[in-house]
């Protein structure tokens, strides 16, 4: 074997696996299903550590699936993205002059699909090179035709439900992307520096004021009345009355309604319907008008009087300098405001009145709440649970218009003469109404994640009834970040129910973020991204899978470096040594049956050690605990293989009795390593395994912990053996002497069966522990030994020549001194007040790990001297 190169064998085995059909699903097949839906990331997309993630963690629950006998169906795709695609085809033109509006709508679309054809593959091709073995013979396109048909037989049926409707509503307004925004596209900064303007409002026929606390004065000229809270006793006498709005001297009526906050400002607050969410819900109760006074652009429009064509902040401004010279300006105060950005392309967003297509909601989130609560579809970690039914109780009608060109435009059509719309599945010529042929369609397309609602049957075939959706829907497990939980599965829950009368997945797992090394999130601004694809060319894609499953913990986020991946890497060589090892020493191993009887107490011990590590790993994967099963796969695979076994192994190699059957042994607990760590690193586990098995080891099956034998007494035994030779290690370490230096060795124990067990296997405690010889203490010794206790077992080591008890004793004492007076120092640090107030928390945990760790260090270092001292 040559060394490990990655980059030989990674694109190898991909190609062989593809080439074989390995990734397919059969909808025929006896096995019982396992289905995964990707989230299909956007056309527009690059991947980024998120994606590597999310797609490490579903590949590694199908890969064991399929090791374990399912017939595993992974649906891969790709989202159309409307606003996102949209923006990256108007840059591209826009670099030859030449916006949408010039080319027209049909051209402007198939400038897109030229773009998707070039560029929109790259993604995929990422995702293959990462290992993801999906079935992309069925690979589905958000707009491809038979999304295309589910989305419109979603969208009439709906709407001939009562359940879709267009109407005026407050919408939440990209002024850069000229498109409505639904809540979950709109991203909140709690942070941003602002003011509280205190504004005098005259009450009509009065020489007082109200004064009214406002952080958005622009918006003063669409005001339709002031309001108070209805308990509030300082203005109950002024309810029913009337104010003239400043500057345009407009009389407004001053209301009483429960939503004001007596507390808030002056406790009077002005009401702009078509700006303002909850004023739009006020006015509602109120019957007040709505004035807009903003073109799309956010630029003041006809109703904003001699504002009008003023930028919306100039417009700020310049109300400012007004009212500060009219003297209605009672007080400013600075304000931390909450505002909202286009999650796209981060400009501020504008709550506007508008005329929109909306979904009413509720009715179908009570199903999706209720599914939940029942347990058709368990959320994983629970504390999310919390979350969901939170925003589906307080759920708001969804906003599914959006007024950009690429997407799947509203299937609805409005006569010119009836004034009514016609909806249908099909493209129609005439009015559904009153046949006219005067009807134009509604240039709106849905938003991109209307059909993404549609994704776990959409792509299996629906609304025909298919043989794929019979077999793998609903399907198993949905993998996703919580920052999609509403956007998408929320509203996958609330569309499957509706369509197919049942949950779209049975689980939810929802993992954490990637961050950096420091727990910071990735951010270009910050140079800390980390790029998943340089990852792959340095360290390979098994080693970031690897990494990546190692630290994904339910509930906590990931701190990624490259110095983790480069460890794991290490680990990826150790197996691959490990494997060189076994085959250089198995060249004349022929596969016979071995009796237990002739299966050494090394054997014995690995195969139980095994079992239990198969069981403690299915039950880490079937609870999504991938953390656990990778340390699982771990520690058993290099502590207790290759750092015991295989040391230990060496002795029965080198005897013809013993030979054959821990050949047997190394040969098929080395294979079910590689099962088990085949999930997480596919490509090297292939290539290893072909030097065992030509037949692929996606193909193979791995065993159940039921299925393999145990032998509990002859582990116990083993563990007692492990523990008397890392105790002599432990002495040898603490007295500073060589790992090479053979040592005598004396040991005393009571119990008869300890010293049968110790004699019975002294070859593997010499080999293991490097000594000459380990004998039974029979009456006292005449030379100078270290005396230690092991489990119950008196141990003497024969130090002579080993150390030099002069220079050993004034090294330690150096070292006692030398970590006294660092520990002295580290103790003044955490006692003092001020350094645990201000330095970082993660500062001073590590300040507490040093000292705990120096404190150990002393004690074993003062510990070593007394042995010295008192020496037999």
């Amino acid at each position: 074997m040559e060394h490990y190169d990655f980059n030989k064998i990674e694109s190898k085995w991909y190609k062989f696996w593809e080439d074989n059909g390995f990734f397919k699903g059969d909808e025929n097949s006896p096995k019982p299903p396992y289905s995964i839906v990707i989230p299909p990331p956007n056309v527009t997309g690059s991947l980024h550590m998120g994606h590597a993630l999310n797609n490490t963690l579903q590949d590694a629950l199908c890969r064991y699936k399929r090791l374990k006998g399912f017939n595993v169906l992974w649906v891969p795709g790709t989202d159309h993205a409307g606003i996102a695609t949209q923006n990256v085809v108007e840059r591209n033109l826009a670099n030859d002059k030449i916006s949408r509006h010039d080319l027209g709508r049909d051209k402007f679309i198939d400038k897109i699909w030229e773009w998707r054809e070039k560029y929109g593959h790259t993604i995929i091709n990422q995702l293959k090179r990462l290992g993801a073995s999906c079935d992309w013979e069925r690979e589905r396109f958000t707009m491809d035709e038979g999304l295309s048909k589910a989305v419109r037989e979603v969208f009439v049926n709906l709407y001939e439900q009562g359940l879709i409707y267009k109407g005026d509503y407050i919408i939440n307004w990209c002024p850069r992307c000229h498109t409505a925004l639904s809540d979950l596209e709109v991203e909140m900064d709690e942070g941003s520096n602002g003011y509280l303007w205190y504004i005098k409002y005259p009450i009509k026929d009065q020489t007082s004021s109200l004064v009214v606390a406002t952080t958005r004065p622009e918006t003063i000229l669409g005001d339709t009345a002031v309001a108070v809270n209805p308990s509030d006793e300082r203005y109950k006498d002024l309810v029913g009355k009337s104010v003239i709005l400043p500057i345009i001297n407009r009389e407004i009526p001053i209301i009483a309604d429960d939503y004001v906050e007596k507390d808030f400002g002056t406790g009077v607050v002005k009401i702009t319907p078509a700006h303002d969410f909850n004023d739009f819900m006020v006015a509602q109760r109120h019957n007040l008008p709505s004035i807009n006074v903003m073109t799309n652009d956010a630029v003041m429009n006809e109703n904003a009087d001699k504002f009008e064509g003023l930028d919306r902040f100039e417009c700020r401004k310049k109300i400012i300098e007004d009212l500060k010279h009219l003297g209605m300006i009672d007080k400013i105060e600075d304000y931390k405001l909450v505002v909202g950005h286009c999650y796209r392309c981060k400009s501020i967003v504008e709550p506007r009145l508008s005329k929109q297509w909306f979904v009413k909601i509720k009715p179908l989130a009570e199903k999706a709440i209720d599914a939940v609560k029942k347990g058709e579809t368990r959320i994983i970690p629970e504390q999310w649970e919390n979350n969901y039914f939170g925003w589906m109780e307080n759920i708001r009608d969804w906003c599914i218009s959006r007024q950009i060109w690429w997407g799947h435009r509203i299937p609805a059509w409005l006569c010119s003469d009836c004034g009514k719309y016609s909806v249908s599945k099909s493209d129609i010529k005439k009015c559904l109404h009153c046949n006219s042929s005067n009807i134009s369609q509604e240039d709106d397309v849905l938003d991109t994640w209307f059909s993404s609602a549609l994704w776990p049957f959409s792509t299996m075939g629906w609304p025909n009834r298919t043989k794929e959706l019979e077999v793998y829907y609903p399907t198993s497990v949905l993998v996703t970040g919580f920052d999609i939980l509403f956007f998408w599965v929320a509203r996958m829950m609330m569309m499957g129910l509706c369509f197919m009368k049942d949950v779209p997945f049975r689980h939810v797992y929802i993992h954490a973020l990637v961050r950096d090394e420091n727990g910071e999130k990735m951010s270009k601004s910050k140079g800390n991204v980390i790029d998943p694809l340089v990852v792959i060319d340095k360290f390979g894609a098994d080693s970031l899978r690897l990494t990546l499953s190692a630290f994904a913990a339910q509930g906590r986020d990931i701190k990624l470096s490259e110095s983790r991946v480069a460890g794991y890497k290490n680990f990826i060589n150790k197996i691959w040594n490990a494997t060189k090892f076994i085959l250089i020493n198995t060249q004349d191993y022929k596969d016979t049956e071995v009796a237990t009887d002739n299966l050494s107490i090394i054997d014995k011990w690995i195969l139980h050690s095994l079992k239990e590590t198969i069981t403690n790993y299915e039950a880490s994967l079937e609870e999504y605990r991938f953390n656990d099963a990778v340390s699982t796969i771990y520690q058993f695979a290099w502590y207790e293989f290759c750092d015991w076994f295989i040391e230990a192994s060496k002795i029965n190699l080198s005897n013809d009795n013993s030979k054959y059957p821990t050949q047997k042994t190394l040969i098929n607990v080395f294979k079910q390593i590689l099962q088990m760590l085949h999930p997480f690193t596919p490509f090297v586990t292939e290539e290893l395994w072909q030097n065992f098995d030509k037949s692929s080891i996606m193909l193979s099956t791995l065993p159940s912990a039921s299925d393999l034998d145990d032998y509990p007494e002859e582990f116990k035994k083993m563990e007692k053996i492990k523990h008397l030779i890392s105790g002599i290690r432990n002495i040898r370490g603490e007295l500073n002497i060589s790992p090479s230096r053979f040592l005598n060795l004396y040991f005393y124990c009571e119990d008869q069966e300890t010293n049968s067990l110790i004699q019975e296997n002294s070859s593997y405690i010499n080999k293991l522990a490097n000594l000459k010889f380990i004998k039974f203490k029979d009456g006292e010794l005449t030379i100078k030994t270290i005396k230690d206790i092991v489990d119950k077992i008196e141990v003497f080591i024969d130090i002579e020549g080993a150390i030099d008890i002069s220079e050993e004793t004034k090294r330690l004492s150096k070292e006692i001194d030398k970590t006294r007076d660092e520990l002295a120092k580290l103790e003044n640090k955490l006692r003092n007040d001020d350094f645990i107030a201000k330095a970082k928390p993660d500062i001073v945990e590590k300040s507490k790990e040093k000292y705990n760790e120096l404190s150990l260090k002393l004690e074993k270092a003062e510990q070593s001297l007394s042995r010295i001292k008192n020496l037999n």
